[in-house]
Parts: C-alpha cells; sequence; structure tokens
C-alpha cells in the first residue's frame, strides 16, 4: 500500500519536471544546459513511452476509426504527434519547437 502511494508520488513528480521543461529555458528561447539534460532525461524517455502506447492504442483502435472515417485525425493524435515532440523537436526547447532534419548547421 505504501509502496504505490510512493510509486505514484515518484511518478507525479518525474511528469510536473518533465511538464516544467520549459519554464526552465534561458533567455530569448535558447534552452539552457538544466533544459538540456532533463529533455534528455525524462522527457525523451517519457516521449518514447507515449509514442509506443498511442501507437498500439491507435493498432487496438484502427478498425473503429476506420469504419468512422477519423484514421488521419487519430493516427496524427496518437502516433505522429508524439513521435515529433520526441524525435524532431530541439533538445531542451519548448514544445512545438521543431529543428529542421534538412538544415545544416555552421
Amino acid at each position: 500500500m505504501i509502496q504505490k502511494f510512493i510509486r505514484s508520488r515518484t511518478l507525479f513528480g518525474v511528469l510536473a519536471a518533465a511538464l516544467s521543461m520549459p519554464a526552465i529555458a534561458g533567455p530569448e528561447d535558447q534552452p539552457g544546459a538544466g533544459a538540456m539534460v532533463a529533455d534528455a532525461l525524462i522527457a525523451r524517455p517519457l516521449g518514447v513511452v507515449f509514442t509506443a502506447v498511442g501507437a498500439a492504442t491507435f493498432v487496438v483502435s484502427l478498425p473503429f476509426t476506420a469504419l468512422g472515417g477519423g484514421m488521419t485525425q487519430a493516427a496524427d493524435k496518437l502516433v505522429v504527434g508524439p513521435a515529433k515532440e520526441t524525435f524532431v523537436r530541439c533538445l531542451g526547447c519548448a514544445a512545438g519547437r521543431y529543428s529542421d532534419p534538412n538544415k545544416v548547421s555552421q
């Protein structure tokens, strides 16, 4: 009973830290070292988990979404969105700020 309480509090703390990462960003929206470390150690692994859970949910709900005609919306919300936040967003940046994989930095 106490172990479940401690685990739930720990999970809540990790999620709160991951969600507060944009507040750690430095001046002019340039991520600082703390934001990059938190992103690499907390947010990216959680993003992989959310992407996998979203993909599994999408596959399970696929027959129903296909009948309803909402496959594109379901794929965007359950798979593409979490994958984009996990793999394309620049390290330490706020949500929605993506790096261009075709742009070569100097």
